[in-house]
């Protein structure tokens, strides 16, 4: 893949660099900052950019914000957020779905385990998957369970949820709550029912976005 790399930390941005060109991805630029990386993906159109959430000059959202304005200018460019810590801004408009767009992932730092995995993030992410790390989901869901239209939702809806959330298919959910996917399929099929997406819409993401949003 052509990948632009956006990370502050100079000696995590040339190991990460070193990384993927060793992956047989090619580098199109590593920088510092989020102006930089609106720029150069401009400039070179790649495949996929990695980005991390605090850069200058505020070190605040600044990568996040720039993820959510390429992904409203190039949906076809797939996203990875690579990050210290959960941020919830913007994150939804990161999640939106439109024809054709690419894939998108959130994945905490200190939680990927082995560089084998964070490649096949990429690779889920490059195909056109939705990769997030559970403790985000956790983060941004756990909080608002009573809001909106998901309190009709049963406890096992919003588990089955929660995994969709992390983009597992309907297999891999049946996997991990023990059940068959026959069961996976009711609870989503439920899920579907109780928040009342309109026929056109693609109900998986607008169920995983309902969510979020709280």
């Amino acid at each position: 893949m052509r990948i632009v790399l956006a990370e502050d930390a100079a000696l995590l941005r040339e190991g990460l660099t070193g990384i993927l060109e060793r992956c047989g991805h090619e580098v199109l630029a590593a920088v510092e900052n989020a102006e930089a990386l609106l720029a150069y993906t401009a400039r070179h159109r790649p495949d996929l950019i990695i980005t991390d959430i605090r850069m200058p000059p505020t070190h605040t959202d600044e990568g996040l914000r720039a993820a959510a304005r390429i992904r409203a200018e190039h949906p076809d460019i797939a996203i990875m957020v690579l990050s210290a810590y959960v941020a919830e801004a913007y994150v939804p408009e990161l999640l939106e779905a439109t024809a054709g767009a690419a894939g998108v992932g959130y994945l905490l730092k200190d939680r990927v385990g082995h560089v084998r995995e964070f490649i096949a993030a990429l690779d889920r992410v490059a195909a056109g998957e939705t990769v997030i790390d559970p403790e985000v989901v956790v983060h941004m869901l756990g909080r608002r369970r009573d809001d909106g239209p998901l309190a009709s939702l049963t406890d096992r809806e919003r588990e089955v949820l929660a995994l969709m959330a992390e983009g597992r298919t309907n297999a891999s959910i049946a996997q991990a709550l023990v059940v068959s996917e026959a069961a996976v399929r009711k609870h989503v099929g439920g899920i579907f029912a109780k928040l009342d997406f309109a026929p056109a819409t693609d109900r998986r993401v607008s169920a995983v976005l309902a969510y979020l949003r709280g």
